[in-house]
C-alpha cells in the first residue's frame, strides 16, 4: 500500500509541480504544493460538506442516541473522518515528502493539528450560523480559509518537519 501512496504522491507531485514556473518569483515549491494540494482538499471538504447537509442529513438533526447534533454540527462530524485522511495523505505524500520523522509520529501530530482546527471550525459554525444567522455552507467556507493558515504553519514547523538524526530535534 505505501509503495502505491508513493507512486500516486509522486504522480501529483508532478501534475503539481507543471503550474509551478509561474509563481516561483513569490514562493517555495513546498508552498506551492500545500498551496495546490491544501486547495485541492479544501475544494473536496466544501463538496463534502454540501452533499452531506442537503442530501444525506437534508438540513435534518442527526441523532446519534445520547445526543442530537443540529445539521450544520451533524455535516462536519460526519465529514471529519474522510477529511483528516485525504488531507494527511496528500500532505505526506506530496507536500512534506522530505520530513524523516515516522509515519505514525506524522498522523498523530497531524490529528492533534486537525483537531485544533476542527475545535476552531466548530466555534466558527456556532457563531456565524446560530450567532448571526449566516447560511451554514459559507459559515464552513468562512471558517476553512481562517483555518488554512493556522494549518499550513503548523505541519510545515511541527507535523512533518525534519529532524536533525544527531540530535533527535
Amino acid at each position: 500500500m505505501e509503495k502505491i501512496l508513493i507512486k500516486v504522491g509522486n504522480s501529483l507531485r508532478v501534475f503539481i509541480d507543471f503550474f509551478y514556473p509561474p509563481f516561483s518569483r513569490y514562493m517555495t515549491e513546498q508552498f506551492f504544493r500545500y498551496g495546490f494540494t491544501g486547495a485541492l482538499n479544501l475544494l473536496f471538504d466544501w463538496l463534502l460538506y454540501y452533499l452531506i447537509y442537503n442530501y444525506v442529513l437534508q438540513h435534518e438533526m442527526l441523532n446519534l442516541g445520547i445526543v442530537t447534533l443540529s445539521s450544520h454540527i451533524g455535516t462536519m462530524a460526519l465529514k471529519i473522518p474522510v477529511v483528516l485522511v485525504s488531507g494527511f495523505l496528500l500532505q505526506k505524500y506530496v507536500t512534506f515528502t522530505n520530513s524523516n520523522i515516522a509515519g505514525g509520529t506524522q498522523l498523530f501530530r497531524y490529528a492533534i493539528v486537525f483537531l485544533i482546527n476542527l475545535g476552531i471550525n466548530y466555534l466558527g459554525l456556532k457563531i456565524l450560523v446560530d450567532n448571526f444567522s449566516f447560511w451554514p455552507t459559507p459559515s464552513n467556507m468562512i471558517v476553512s480559509v481562517v483555518t488554512i493558515f493556522i494549518s499550513y504553519f503548523s505541519q510545515k514547523h511541527y507535523t512533518f518537519k525534519s529532524m536533525d538524526r544527531a540530535t533527535g530535534i
